[in-house]
């Protein structure tokens, strides 16, 4: 089950509420709250797109970026058994932890 709605290059995480009887959003990677709310699946995707187009008209006003920088760098504790299978596992192919880590995380999200 996919609970995500992607419009003009952002995507948002998507729930419901069967308390409230609404479908409810956030858009994800900005650093802004951006958040919007319908009663059915095709009002909520307009909803969505409304609130979208209003951000990007309101930060552009503004002068400001619209998408969230991300870091060059992450950072993970991991098991020292779990690094060593991953060290041995990238001397395997022949590269280094990072460019290892890198083809993971691009397999993780290209299915």
């Amino acid at each position: 089950m996919n609970n995500t709605l992607t419009y003009k290059g952002f995507t948002a995480r998507v729930e419901f509420s069967a308390d409230d009887e609404v479908f409810f959003g956030r858009v994800l990677g900005i650093d802004d709250i951006v958040t919007f709310h319908a009663d059915t699946v095709g009002e909520l995707k307009a909803s969505m797109a409304g609130m979208i187009d209003f951000y990007i008209e309101t930060r552009a006003k503004k002068g400001k970026k619209i998408k969230k920088n991300y870091s060059v760098e992450l950072m993970f504790r991991l098991p020292s058994e779990l690094h060593a299978r991953i060290a041995e596992a990238a001397a395997n192919k022949g590269i280094s932890i990072d460019e290892f880590g890198k083809e993971v995380f691009e397999s993780a999200i290209s299915n």
